[in-house]
């Protein structure tokens, strides 16, 4: 009896994974079809009953400015790509050229990289540009085809804060346009993503009101929410449209976005969390708005469970072996769900921008002359508790401690599980270091700094003399040195840039040594508060939270470079001798004395139409506490100084003691030659002399 085998079932075809430009056609129509959908559920987009600039506006402001955010997101994760994600094949004559056959790095995609940053931000230049005449019809309420608006728009754009703001974004976005497509290495992409950076500050003053209340907070936290978002939708659309280029390049560079991406989120969503809390209130949360708000968190929800499918099922199977085929399938579809997800957020987001929100950020109808020039209610009056309970945050350096702590500790602990050993006292100076910062940017050294001058001296001197000790003390750089990988050992042949690369860039850069060297530095410790305080920066770190920010970067960086060159553990400076430093120190001690001498013998205020005019209605007059602020810099300035000569001595002392047990043990090795030679040169003097003394 014959039986007949079964026909074989026909084999089922793979599915295919969706292309870079189904991908990216994708994104921008859920962006789309999400901020509509807001629109209408809002009812951000009727008609006003007073002035109507028509439906063109009502309706296309929002879907320009989406297009604009997925385009400036675009171009900032493509940089981001290129700064530290995509494997980067050497440059001829690099001499980090591996032997042939030696590198598994593809690196076609990194030029590439620059190429799309460079035509996402040519799209982003003239989105914006659209986008800032259909805002300036929005405020004036006319068409843009009226008779006499070209005229008003070049009024707007020059001559009001909010036009010009928006025509620096185009201004900015037109420059990344020119340098992406310069860009030939991972430096120049820095530089780019900077200028994008800076668009993107410029484009966060644009949501909230100058004059409003929490006017700092909401552009910080905006800011942060736009890097975070544009990084986290912008780089994963970027490796997409990169994907025809990225071959095997393909699982290092996810691997290293997954990691970005995580930061991403947490970033997002405290930044937001702050910046719905500013905007909902209590009660907002039933509003058009507060729904809106929701829907936006849940849709973070859904991309945060999308990325750990990523980390569980897909990074760590990537690498070649049996079904990786299935796995990189599998890889885009959950990066088109990802993607569908992200235009969905970024509809959503400008739809909310678009929707009044419960708690309106109007300026105070009756303002004091406190909330005139700072921004902020007059605080009370200052007490012992108080400096410890009242806080003006700020949402910058607040994210930067909470951020450096978690860091460090986690390089501590990933030494720890390797085996390695690394100090206590090392980890504790450095968090107590994060916690002093936090304290002085965000407590009552910020909360009293822009009415009382002596408070802001003591914010200053903290931060310029008392953190850089306990972080200098601490060595941060040797301990990254130490915990993180280098990226040419894992990936053969890759010349591009990690995080450990990049240290080493900044700190064997021709700038970064000239800056850390200990004249250099002393200089710019000592020199920097002298024209600081009398030119105009001192009033515009008053006046401006870019000023503000940029004096605790400049001084806090100023402490450091100081410190790190007469006590500090890491590698950079060229560290002069025990003596030279000593009179280095000694030399700012006594220009700190002289500072605080002549501020509190001064009889002149400096910036006396801001401090003199604050209408405290307690305290001491604005001259009196100019000159207690001269004794906080005299006082905060001697003691740390003299604590570091104290520490130099010491340091002096062991350092003889190490040289003479060297020798020690040299001589007991191979003898006292220097004393043997001293006495044969003696010798032979005597000799001769006893010889002239005979002739």
């Amino acid at each position: 009896m014959s039986t007949t085998a079964a026909p074989a079932a026909p084999a089922r075809p793979a599915r295919r994974a969706p292309g870079p430009v189904a991908l990216l056609a994708l994104t921008v129509a859920a962006g789309l079809v999400a901020v509509l959908v807001g629109l209408v559920l809002s009812g951000a987009a009727d008609a006003p009953e007073l002035v109507d600039p028509g439906a063109l506006v009502r309706w296309g402001l929002p879907a320009v400015t989406t297009l604009s955010e997925l385009a400036a997101a675009l171009t900032v994760g493509a940089l981001v790509l290129a700064v530290g994600v995509l494997p980067r094949r050497p440059a001829v004559g690099d001499g980090s050229r591996r032997g042939p056959g030696s590198s598994v790095v593809d690196g076609t995609a990194w030029p590439a990289a620059g190429v799309l940053a460079a035509g996402a931000a040519g799209a982003w230049t003239v989105l914006a540009l659209v986008g800032l005449v259909l805002r300036y019809a929005q405020v004036a309420g006319q068409a843009p085809f009226d008779p006499g608006f070209g005229a008003q728009l070049g009024v707007y754009v020059t001559q009001i804060e909010l036009g010009r703001t928006t025509l620096s974004v185009v201004a900015l976005a037109a420059v990344v346009t020119v340098l992406a497509l310069l860009v030939q290495t991972p430096t120049g992409a820095a530089w780019t993503s900077l200028v994008a950076l800076a668009a993107l500050w410029q484009q966060a003053q644009t949501g909230h009101s100058a004059a409003a209340a929490s006017h700092e907070l909401a552009v910080s936290s905006m800011f942060l929410h736009l890097v975070g978002a544009a990084i986290w939708v912008g780089a994963l659309l970027a490796l997409a449209v990169l994907r025809p280029r990225l071959g095997d390049d393909v699982a290092p560079a996810v691997s290293r976005f997954s990691v970005v991406a995580g930061w991403c989120l947490v970033l997002v969503a405290v930044s937001g969390t702050v910046n719905g809390a500013l905007r909902t209130g209590l009660d907002g949360l039933t509003t058009p708005w507060g729904l809106l708000l929701l829907a936006k968190v849940g849709l973070l929800a859904v991309l945060g469970l999308l990325g750990l499918a990523h980390r569980r099922r897909v990074v760590g199977r990537l690498a070649a072996g049996p079904g990786v085929g299935t796995v990189r399938g599998l890889l885009w579809r959950l990066v088109a769900v990802e993607l569908a997800v992200m235009g969905a957020v970024s509809g959503v987001a400008v739809a909310l921008g678009s929707t009044a929100p419960p708690v309106p950020d109007d300026a105070p109808t009756d303002p004091t002359p406190a909330e005139v020039l700072t921004g902020a209610p007059l605080p009370p009056e200052p007490t012992a508790l108080r400096w410890l309970t009242e806080w003006r945050w700020d949402l910058l350096a607040a994210t930067a401690a909470v951020s450096g702590a978690v860091v460090y500790v986690r390089w501590v602990r990933r030494l720890r599980a390797r085996g390695d050993r690394w100090p206590v006292l090392r980890t504790v100076s450095f968090l107590t270091g994060m916690a002093v910062f936090f304290w002085t940017t965000s407590g009552g050294p910020a909360a009293y700094g822009k009415v009382l001058f002596s408070a802001h001296m003591l914010e200053h001197m903290v931060l310029v003399m008392v953190v850089p000790v306990l972080v200098a003390l601490s060595a941060p750089v040797t301990l990254a040195l130490r915990a993180l990988p280098v990226r040419a050992a894992r990936t053969p042949g890759d010349a591009s840039r990690g995080p450990r690369e990049w240290i080493l860039v900044l700190v064997h850069s021709r700038v970064g040594s000239f800056l850390a060297h200990p004249v250099v530095a002393a200089v710019n410790f000592v020199g920097s508060m002298i024209a600081f305080y009398y030119t105009d920066a001192f009033r515009w770190a008053l006046e401006s939270h870019v000023g503000h920010v940029a004096m605790i970067l400049h001084f806090s960086v100023a402490g450091y470079l100081f410190v790190n060159a007469m006590v500090g553990l890491d590698p950079g400076p060229t560290r002069l001798g025990f003596p030279q430093r000593l009179l280095l120190l000694f030399s700012t001690m006594a220009f700190h004395a002289f500072f605080g001498v002549a501020l509190v013998s001064g009889r002149s205020l400096l910036v006396a139409d801001w401090f003199g005019l604050m209408g405290r209605p307690w305290g001491a007059s604005a001259l009196a506490d100019q000159q207690a602020g001269g004794a906080i810099t005299w006082g905060i300035g001697e003691l740390p100084t003299l604590a570091l000569a104290v520490g130099l001595v010491f340091a002096w002392a062991r350092d003889d003691e190490r040289v003479a047990r060297r020798r020690d043990r040299t001589v007991a090795r191979t003898g006292d030659t220097e004393l043997e030679d001293y006495n044969a040169m003696l010798a032979r003097l005597s000799s001769r002399s006893g010889g002239d003394a005979g002739r």
